[in-house]
């Protein structure tokens, strides 16, 4: 396995972790050359993923230092390979999490590439041709176009970038059970943060009553007045807990911190469904009775297909749906990181990366010269 190949001739500044710390730094490194297939985007934003952090301190055990994280970038497209016909020079795009799939299998055929065995990441992933991927904690990347989408011409680039992870990682339950097309329903959302803010906005988007289900009764007057959430419930009131029982038709749960299922399962109405999407390093807590006696399910699901994507930014473009962001500069993308492990953001970091003082210390006619 090789970090580059000779293709990769281009010279590159990002930004990169090089050990367990998890200490982002400058760093120097080469991308390859824009094939038949790609799309060179000069990045303007990238989004802070809570994945970044836990790849760049390796807690998963699998990151290939040194790492460049990013999988939640916009930016405008500088060269275009042969074979790509559905993007120009200038366009505005966005790239998520996919690098790469086999595009045989079942799966990459009817567009959930996410779920192809042979899935490369954005970053800390191994390209076709054996390199390492970098991900957007950088100036520039090529993409293969086939994993790039259009970013709507109403939707400002900051606030737009975390739709390509937390975004897509919410939209696709919604489109797996047609709640983007059947409004009236009574949904829930299990969680208020990065993901969950955002599921609130497309719940009310598609003309359902939503209600927010949290620990923090603190956070009930964001859930209302700011993101129009029609209901609140704490989940550790038992007595909220019991007024809400099989009070919803569906729920999308968040939460990525260890928790029991079953006081979230009552809330389903009967032949409920709950989706998570969150990922507690722990495992849940799933009884049985609240199962069997509702004939409820528990699904799963994973950020979602090119499709499924390109969908949901154009829905995001038609609702003028985007994140509650942070902006933040490359040279403080410690602290942030330090600000994630607390959730303490509203409720997404995006970096800046095209007008941040490193970046502007980094001539693009060099950069770009191999172009």
């Amino acid at each position: 396995m090789a970090q580059t190949t000779p293709n990769h001739t281009q010279i590159v500044s990002g930004w990169a972790a090089h050990d367990p710390s998890g200490k982002i730094t400058p760093f120097i490194f080469k991308r390859r050359e824009n094939g038949i297939n790609d799309v060179t985007i000069k990045i303007l934003y990238c989004g802070i993923c809570h994945t970044d952090l836990h790849q760049a301190r390796n807690d998963w055990g699998i990151t290939m230092y040194p790492i460049v994280p990013g999988h939640e970038i916009t930016g405008l497209v500088m060269k275009v390979g042969s074979n790509v016909k559905n993007f120009s020079v200038g366009d505005r795009v966005g790239v998520g999490c996919l690098a790469a799939t086999c595009l045989e299998c079942d799966f990459c055929k009817e567009s959930q590439e996410n779920y192809c065995e042979d899935l490369q990441f954005t970053y800390n992933g191994v390209f076709w041709d054996g390199s390492i991927t970098y991900g957007g904690y950088s100036k520039m990347l090529v993409a293969d176009h086939r994993y790039v989408v259009h970013i709507p011409e109403n939707l400002p680039m900051d606030a737009a970038a975390p739709l390509l992870c937390a975004g897509v990682t919410v939209f696709t339950p919604f489109r797996d059970h047609d709640l983007h097309k059947t409004p009236g329903k009574k949904i829930g959302v299990v969680g208020l943060g990065g993901l969950g803010h955002v599921a609130v906005k497309f719940g009310k988007a598609f003309g359902h009553h939503v209600t927010v289900i949290s620990t923090s009764p603190s956070k009930e007057e964001e859930a209302k007045g700011h993101l129009g959430a029609d209901d609140f419930i704490v989940s550790t009131d038992d007595q909220q807990m019991q007024r809400g029982k099989r009070s919803l038709d569906f729920i999308l749960n968040t939460v990525s911190a260890k928790h029991c299922l079953g006081p979230l399962l009552e809330l389903l109405k009967v032949n409920g469904t709950m989706v998570v999407v969150g990922a507690p390093d722990q495992p849940f807590t799933l009884p049985s009775f609240p199962l069997i006696f509702g004939k409820r399910a528990v699904k799963g699901s994973v950020i979602g297909g090119m499709e499924e994507t390109r969908e949901m930014m154009e829905l995001c473009g038609k609702h003028n749906i985007t994140c509650d962001i942070e902006l933040t500069t490359p040279d403080k993308i410690n602290q942030a990181f330090d600000r994630v492990a607390k959730n303490d953001v509203r409720y997404r970091f995006v970096i800046d990366v095209a007008n941040s003082p490193a970046a502007a210390a980094f001539d693009d006619d060099q950069i770009y010269s191999s172009l």
